[in-house]
């Protein structure tokens, strides 16, 4: 059987484990595996704002924009180099996902004139279902909606059929959002090109706990969040992707003047600035960008090889213990059980994984619940032990064991 010294030998030998000190964690007994919908704060990050609040706001006042004017660019290129498989001047931190994915799709739609065809999956992430869906209604496009199995992800042969001469861009996510799946991105990016099309990647769920070969597949353009894996704070900044030789041919539609060349010559005609920045927009938010470069850094100092050599372990364990303690009390595993599938979570269904999530919470173990029934626990490898993912399925398996979980109100709050 499952032992916790057996975890804590585990956190011995984890060369990753120096980083957890690198975060606040007021509380040690609280478990935290929320999905990284909202990572934890680095303590570089809480110095970074108090001195960009009281020194470079407080003090400097406007000559602050003096080092302020590069963030965007700076986040970028240590995103691009230290977190993805890109180079610098592809990647720059901007606007949101959601407003990034909408800048790119149009900016990908009008460079295919002629072709009518968006492609995506019915399991991608909502918020890209909407965005593609109003391009396409405002464009007299074709929402292309490829049936997926929402515990396997997205599979190489489902897209390919879904392609043809008039498909002018794909835009998937390389993580499930659901099941944390890992699509296959070479492969689908391949698929794409030879039908002409573009494709468009979704990292939110991937930067920062998974290889993102962007540059290896040749892949055209992606967004993601920060505030996830890259531990940036609440509505951080998003970053936006373009590959280098594409820069030139797409101009994005929302036309701003940190996207404008010689943007304080103020000229009255929009004229957009060669390279990545053409793809900004407004005034960026400073403490947003500082958050960002300073979870990025961190991130990169530890190189994605061994966290996601750790997120692989993480998640390996806790379906080890799931198949052993949870599996008898009617949970299923709804995630890849191949780890070189999967992302940094793992998702367990249960007719009654709402009440569950609820009183795990009140066991003082933080995940989340996603429909359909599905329990969701994210493992960030900078600073989650294996003593924490043995000691949040105990907690799961005595709750739903005793019965516990079913005098919570089976009705679902706003945020899940």
């Amino acid at each position: 059987m499952p032992s916790r010294d057996d975890a804590a030998t585990r956190d011995a030998g984890d060369v990753l484990r120096r980083f957890r000190r690198r975060f606040v964690i007021a509380d040690d007994d609280l478990i935290y595996l929320d999905g990284n919908s909202l990572g934890r704060l680095p303590r570089s990050t809480r110095a970074r704002l108090r001195k960009v609040i009281n020194e470079e706001w407080g003090g400097d006042l406007i000559r602050g924009w003096d080092g302020w004017i590069e963030l965007a660019r700076a986040a970028g290129d240590v995103l691009a180099t230290g977190v993805l498989d890109a180079r610098p001047g592809e990647v720059v931190v901007s606007d949101s996902t959601s407003v990034n994915l909408f800048k790119l799709a149009a900016a990908a739609l009008d460079a295919q004139p002629g072709r009518t065809v968006i492609v995506t999956d019915d399991d991608n992430f909502p918020t890209d279902l909407y965005v593609l869906a109003g391009l396409a209604s405002a464009r007299g496009c074709e929402l292309r909606v490829v049936k997926t199995d929402i515990d396997a992800g997205v599979s190489v042969d489902g897209v390919a059929a879904a392609l043809d001469h008039d498909t002018a861009l794909v835009s998937l996510s390389h993580v499930a959002y659901r099941s944390g799946a890992v699509a296959d991105m070479p492969a689908i990016t391949a698929a794409a090109h030879d039908s002409g099309a573009f494709v468009l990647w979704d990292l939110s769920h991937s930067a920062g706990s998974v290889p993102v070969p962007l540059r290896a597949a040749a892949a055209d353009l992606a967004v993601g969040c920060t505030y996830k894996h890259l531990n940036a704070g609440p509505g951080a900044p998003a970053f936006l992707y373009v590959r280098e030789d594409l820069q030139p041919r797409l101009r994005q539609p929302i036309w701003g003047w940190f996207g404008q060349r010689d943007q304080f010559e103020m000229a009255p005609s929009y004229d957009p600035v060669d390279g990545i920045e053409r793809f900004l927009v407004g005034t960026p938010s400073v403490l947003g960008l500082s958050a960002v470069l300073e979870g990025a850094r961190l991130t990169a100092e530890a190189g994605i090889g061994p966290v996601s050599a750790k997120a692989r372990a993480l998640t390996s364990y806790a379906v080890e213990l799931a198949d052993a303690w949870l599996a008898p009390l009617g949970f299923a595993l709804a995630s890849p059980r191949d780890p070189a599938r999967r992302g940094a979570h793992v998702s367990l269904h249960h007719p009654q994984a709402w009440q569950a999530c609820q009183a795990l919470k009140d066991a003082r173990v933080i995940p989340d619940f996603r429909t359909p029934d599905r329990l969701r626990l994210g493992f960030a490898p900078l600073y989650t032990r294996f003593v924490d993912v043995y000691d949040a399925l105990a907690r799961l398996r005595d709750i739903v064991a005793s019965g516990s979980h079913v005098a919570y109100p089976a009705g679902r709050s706003r945020v899940t």
